[in-house]
């Protein structure tokens, strides 16, 4: 889930000191002609809160592990049952959840990729700001590393160890994905900082902290997490900024909400889905040194904090390096501006499985109420093709809000959602996309 977008139609909940906005979209526009197959959802597991990510643990092939917002992770076996018991449980750590909507929470985890013989486990979750945060922060993004028990059934919370603790200025734009690369290191996404058009308490007034490269905002990190005991972790050798001129942890910068990520499995090619302010949604593919844009540009397209929902005719085309902005693999029209088709980017997997249709390509949607749209982005001599992909039923749609769309252990896509915008209930359903 993790919407990040400000929309006109709204109803307004007053969470503290922050305004969250639940989006009441129309239904899709739809600029994306619909793949050949067609594909119905096959339930799963229900009785989940907020699913909003799934992990596979490398070497275990008869389970996937379900991220719920709230705070666990319970095993999903194959035969469809869901573990009552938590795989893990961080609810007494993390900060408490509006249950009408919040993007703060337990967000996901990774397996180490050595796992089972390595039984490391690493999770991101926001918790209450610690001691030492700024006056008015919100709360505190903490990255934690932990060992599980010697069967594999549940994680030993007393072995957590801190690896990355950032001061959150707002309650949304957390980020929050943590995955190992193929390169063996620890990538975790991180947002802007929060609020809107990356500005305010918190945020570089000059160029915001998505340009920043001082800060941690508004990146994607990448760590190596075979420091030993002695320290939490090394920077990798070749890391863009290793000799300056950047925070040398930083891989890729220029993100507003970077709040789902993948590898793929076959290309080692890294996806992104960014969530836009408030005119586009965007997936990029993120190499090594680039600039993504934020708040510079949104999606595409130029971007004024000043005017947000307008359209500016000009903006740089080159950051203040001297490099040109990288461009997404496709966006979407945000629900706040005519033709929009959802109110936030959903990621989202490379898919490599059995439906045919989708093979190369990257399955992600929209979250939205009234039912939410799934895409595909398909590859084609260097340039990519967005496709609507319905699933059985009158509207096509996935059932209440999308929070996630990920992989099982065969590789097949698994969709995640739930009935209620926020963490609340036990609305949560996983479903299949089968052919």
């Amino acid at each position: 889930m993790r919407k990040a977008t400000w929309a006109p139609i709204a109803a307004i909940i007053l969470v503290g000191a922050a305004v969250a906005y639940v989006l009441i979209s129309t239904q899709p526009q739809g600029s994306a002609p619909p793949i050949e197959d067609e594909l119905r959802l096959e339930p799963i597991a229900e009785g989940l809160v907020h699913p909003v990510a799934a992990a596979i643990a490398p070497g275990i092939d008869d389970r996937v592990f379900i991220v719920d917002q709230i705070g666990t992770v319970h095993m999903l076996m194959d035969d469809g049952t869901l573990v009552d018991e938590p795989f893990i449980d961080l609810r007494d750590d993390i900060v408490e959840l509006n249950p009408i909507y919040d993007e703060r929470g337990l967000l996901s985890i990774a397996f180490h990729p050595d796992y089972p013989s390595d039984r490391r486990v690493y999770a991101f979750y926001t918790s209450p700001p610690g001691d030492g945060a700024p006056e008015g922060h919100d709360h505190t993004n903490v990255v934690v590393e932990m060992t599980t028990s010697e069967d594999g059934l549940s994680v030993d919370e007393s072995s957590a160890r801190t690896v990355l603790s950032i001061d959150h200025p707002a309650p949304n734009h957390n980020g929050g994905q943590v995955l190992f690369g193929p390169d063996g290191y620890l990538y975790v996404t991180i947002g802007d900082g929060g609020g809107a058009n990356d500005e305010g308490a918190g945020h570089n007034a000059a160029s915001g902290n998505g340009q920043d490269t001082g800060v941690l905002f508004g990146k994607v990190l990448r760590l190596d997490v075979e420091a030993g005991d002695d320290v939490a972790y090394r920077i990798p050798e070749d890391n863009p900024f290793v000799d300056g001129g950047g925070l040398p942890e930083i891989f890729a910068y220029g993100f507003r909400n970077p709040a789902y990520a993948a590898f793929d499995p076959e290309t080692g090619g890294l996806f992104v889905a960014d969530a836009g302010q408030a005119r586009y949604e965007e997936v990029n593919i993120v190499v090594k040194g680039g600039n993504y844009g934020w708040r510079v540009r949104e999606g595409a397209h130029c971007f004024d904090p000043d005017d947000p929902r307008g359209d500016p005719t000009g903006c740089p085309e080159r950051d203040a390096r001297g490099e040109e902005f990288k461009d997404p693999i496709g966006e979407f029209k945000n629900s706040a501006i005519p033709g929009g088709e959802g109110a936030t980017v959903i990621g989202g997997a490379p898919y490599h499985g059995t439906i045919d249709s989708l093979e190369g390509g990257y399955v992600f949607g929209a979250f939205r109420s009234g039912g939410s749209p799934l895409f595909v982005l398909m590859p084609s001599d260097g340039n990519w093709t967005r496709h609507s992909v319905p699933v059985d039923g009158p509207s096509g749609l996935v059932p209440g809000y999308l929070l996630a769309v990920s992989l099982d252990d065969r590789g097949e896509i698994l969709v995640l959602g739930a009935s209620t915008a926020g963490p609340s209930g036990t609305t949560g359903k996983v479903w299949r996309l089968v052919a």
